[in-house]
């Protein structure tokens, strides 16, 4: 008797899989393949891209990163990869591109080389700040050339509430304190940034900087809008006479002959009084100027242009500063710890320069800045002083200033901030 089996349904898989397969070989054998491959010597474009620094292909060399240590030169950074006749080749034939005395230390430096059994060194390239460098290239004979990194500028917008002070309300909404400083800068004639209350409130449109994908500082700030006892201040950023300058709403310069303030970020420990009991003396005297209470070696400076005319130690005063802005003004500066380097009786200044640093010489119980101000010999009221306002935009500029402010006031006056933009360059 015989037995018939059925074949299962996993041999007929199997057998019908191995039929598949031998006919896609000789087909593929026979028939050219019609889909895209890449040709020989035509990389696919998903391969990776030669790598590049400082503007140069890499492909197969090697870069080495380091920084200027203290009393480092270029003879330090070089002698061991290149020779002596060529450091003092550099250092005689190429000060009109950059002076390798100006080397300082913690700036960054990269030395490129060739990646054979005796490395070579082809290039060294110095970085004078996160955008600038000079390339000293040794490939051939010597050539030294400066370049710039690709720069991408992201408009940002921020807002914040002042609590206490302009400075705790950057650390508190964990803001660039760099982008107080500037819009600090940015008011200083115009905003009393020490008699900031509570509710007091800002805007602002800026730009940061990114270098290499690498947030490296605030640019500038576009725009702003300051609220401070009610009363909104405006400031745009606009180019005239190929300078940048800030303007209020009306196009009237922001800058004015006098700061508001010849410090930043301090208290005001004593205001203007015709009679004040002296913290020391201990009798009641007038006190014709603004006491600034501020950390020892806070910077000093310049109302506004003048002539120093005095410089030195003056008694109770201690060192002591005073300027002479024109025949009506002239302003004094007391209890100094020490004077800007270089500065003498007869110096000029520029308002904004820094002039010393705050002390306590003299009659002082503490650190602090004794301010003054002198019209035409009579002493006034700092914070009541009036200052004019500097050249407004001018009237053939004015249609284009309207269009510029009239898109930031978009963002300034509450409406949704704009997208973040990014702007890459290059060189």
């Amino acid at each position: 008797m015989k037995i018939h089996l059925k074949p299962s349904l996993l041999f007929y898989s199997i057998v019908a899989a191995i039929l598949v397969l031998a006919i896609v070989v000789i087909i593929g054998f026979f028939i050219p393949f019609s889909g895209k491959l890449n040709k020989p010597g035509k990389p696919d474009k998903h391969t990776a891209q030669p790598r590049t620094a400082y503007k140069i292909k890499l492909d197969s060399l090697k870069i080495v990163h380091g920084q200027v240590a203290s009393n480092q030169n270029l003879s330090t950074l070089l002698l061991p990869h290149i020779s002596g006749a060529m450091i003092d080749k550099i250092a005689r034939e190429t000060q009109g591109v950059f002076d390798v005395r100006k080397i300082k230390a913690g700036n960054l430096y990269a030395r490129i080389f060739s990646n054979d059994s005796v490395p070579r060194t082809l290039y060294f390239i110095y970085e004078l700040n996160p955008i600038d460098f000079v390339v000293y290239d040794f490939r051939d004979s010597l050539r030294v050339y400066m370049d710039k990194k690709s720069v991408t500028r992201l408009v940002q917008t921020s807002s914040g509430i002042i609590k206490s002070s302009l400075w705790n309300c950057f650390v508190e909404n964990k803001l660039d304190v760099n982008l107080g400083m500037a819009l600090s800068d940015v008011y200083a004639w115009n905003i009393d940034f020490y008699g900031l209350q509570q509710g007091d409130n800002f805007t602002v449109i800026y730009e940061e900087v990114f270098v290499d994908s690498k947030l490296i500082g605030i640019d500038r700030i576009l725009a702003a809008k300051f609220q401070s006892n009610g009363k909104d201040f405006y400031a745009y950023y606009f180019m005239q006479q190929g300078k940048g300058v800030y303007f209020d709403e009306n196009g009237q310069s922001l800058q004015r002959s006098f700061l508001k303030a010849p410090l930043k970020f301090s208290r005001i420990s004593s205001r203007f009084s015709r009679s004040r009991m002296h913290p020391i003396l201990r009798i009641a005297r007038p006190h014709f100027g603004i006491d600034y209470s501020a950390p020892r070696g806070t910077p000093v400076v310049a109302l506004g242009d003048g002539n120093i005319n005095k410089l030195g130690f003056h008694g109770g005063y201690g060192r002591f500063i005073s300027i002479r802005h024109n025949t009506a003004y002239t302003t004094t500066y007391a209890h100094l710890s020490g004077y800007a380097k270089g500065l003498k009786s007869g110096s000029h200044v520029q308002q904004g320069q820094v002039i010393g640093f705050v002390g306590s010489s003299g009659l002082s119980t503490g650190p602090h800045l004794d301010f003054r101000v002198y019209r035409n010999g009579s002493p006034t009221d700092p914070l009541k002083l009036e200052s004019p306002h500097a050249k407004p935009v001018e009237s053939k500029d004015m249609q284009h200033f309207q269009q510029v402010i009239a898109k930031l006031n978009i963002q300034l006056n509450g409406a949704p901030p704009a997208k973040k933009t990014a702007v890459t360059q290059k060189p």
